[in-house]
């Protein structure tokens, strides 16, 4: 089990090689990023609440799910206690299920890696909406009743740390986890500074 009540550097390479499923499509993350809150310059939560952070400062284990560029949909998971306003943005994954709605969503001509590769596709992929934001996120298994689940790896798999990606504030502040060698990862795939 994944304690969400932790911070998001600490939740973050636990999200390696989880599985999150909605209906029948199920992406295991590859990679993610840490946002810490009113700590953190690049956070959306870094100036306190706002009617569109508001769900980061809310409980933990539910998605933030805001617009990108004003097209894209991108999901994060809440961290640490209510009121500290951290997250987890899911990066990118690969596609386990649910090909056929993926591909409806993505297009025909995205390449397999390609499908859930940065946030703003592993958005579409999952088909998340702004409607999404505040989705309780349930733990899989039987007599689940949440749209959104998680399962967790069923072992700690190896990954590796490095600067965030996208951003322009706190660039240096290595909160950016992924697999390593895994192609669904976003470039630049080898810039690290250390074992996750």
């Amino acid at each position: 089990m994944i304690d969400f009540t932790d911070t998001a550097d600490v939740v973050a390479p636990q999200l390696l090689g989880a599985v999150i499923h909605r209906g029948d499509v199920a992406i295991r993350l590859t990679e993610v990023e840490a946002y810490l809150g009113t700590g953190d310059p690049a956070s959306h939560s870094y100036k306190g609440p706002t009617p569109r952070c508001a769900t980061m400062f809310g409980p933990p284990s539910r998605l933030y799910v805001y617009a990108s560029y004003g097209i894209h949909r991108a999901g994060n998971l809440v961290c640490s206690p209510e009121g500290i306003g951290s997250g987890v943005l899911l990066r990118a994954g690969e596609v386990l299920s649910g090909w056929d709605e993926v591909r409806s969503r993505r297009g025909e001509r995205a390449e397999d890696a390609g499908l859930a590769r940065g946030p703003g596709n592993l958005g579409s992929a999952l088909g998340l909406s702004l409607e999404d934001d505040g989705a309780p996120l349930g733990q899989f298994g039987p007599g689940r009743s949440a749209e959104f689940f998680l399962e967790p790896p069923l072992r700690r798999v190896e990954s590796v740390r490095g600067r965030r990606i996208g951003i322009s504030r706190n660039v240096d502040a290595p909160l950016r986890f992924w697999i390593p060698g895994d192609p669904t990862v976003s470039s630049p795939r080898t810039r690290r500074t250390a074992p996750a």
